[in-house]
């Protein structure tokens, strides 16, 4: 494809922070599959300088480019621009900057795309700020697969009356600094955690923990119904955990939200 870049005076830019690591996230701009589970079914990247670029929007429209820089794990270039008459946008008329770098939540996303027209600018500010959120859900899913499996894995080290077991379970769960609330308690750090947990068995004896229905996952944040009962199935309490995950899929920080009865 001949990309055609003329004058770009007009830009819009956008950062965020997706919680994936870096070479995750880099990885939808060199995989077609992903850069398809990204865009949409028909979407194709080639990722390397002079790759073509292809988008399939769900309303039929196409846009297409080139890539014309690729750094591995920190830079993608690419012009962008729409197939077909009287678009804001000819083929190969803007450029979109990627780059990517290291956060302690993620990979910092810095988003700027450069276009010779104002008015284009500013019909795109709601089109990337939603697309962008789209690929930050895409990739995280992809980085926390099977987050409600850790959820149950955290109920189950509730329920655990073996100190030693309880202990390893947490350890291979959460952070070293995770953060724990709820009605009960406010705890920081992996040894505090624990030593509440003990407590609630002794407090609680016998209460066991688990899931209710699906896991929710958004960027990072899940939230999970749970139940709790006493020995024999008698209903203690329900309510609702919000886990924060770091973007080795450990929680960071978990809120307990009570609903007795």
């Amino acid at each position: 494809m001949k990309t055609i870049l003329g004058k770009l005076e007009f830009a819009l830019g956008r950062e965020l922070v997706i919680r994936a690591p870096r070479a995750l996230v880099f990885r939808y701009f060199t995989d077609s599959a992903r850069f398809a589970r990204w865009w949409g079914a028909g979407s194709s990247i080639e990722g390397r300088p002079g790759g073509a670029l292809r988008i399939v929007y769900p309303g039929g429209a196409v846009a297409s480019g080139e890539v014309l820089e690729l750094v591995p794990d920190e830079r993608i270039v690419f012009s962008y621009g729409y197939e077909g008459e009287g678009k804001l946008i000819a083929p190969g008329g803007s450029r979109v900057t990627v780059t990517l770098a290291d956060d302690p939540e993620g990979t910092r996303l810095t988003f700027l795309h450069e276009l010779a027209d104002a008015g284009a600018r500013d019909q795109h500010v709601q089109g990337w700020r939603y697309q962008l959120a789209l690929f930050a859900n895409v990739a995280a899913d992809e980085a926390q697969a099977g987050a409600g499996a850790l959820a149950d894995r955290w109920f189950a080290a509730w329920s655990e009356d073996d100190a030693g077991a309880r202990r390893a379970a947490l350890a291979a769960l959460v952070r070293a600094d995770v953060v724990f609330q709820d009605a009960y308690s406010c705890t920081r750090g992996l040894d505090d955690l624990d030593a509440h947990l003990a407590g609630a068995r002794v407090h609680m004896p016998g209460v066991v923990l688990a899931r209710v229905g699906e896991a929710r996952h958004c960027q990072g944040t899940l939230v999970v119904d749970w139940k709790a009962e006493l020995a024999g199935g008698k209903p203690l309490g329900s309510g609702t955990n919000v886990f924060e995950l770091a973007p080795d899929g450990r929680f960071t920080r978990i809120v307990g939200l009570w609903k007795r009865g």
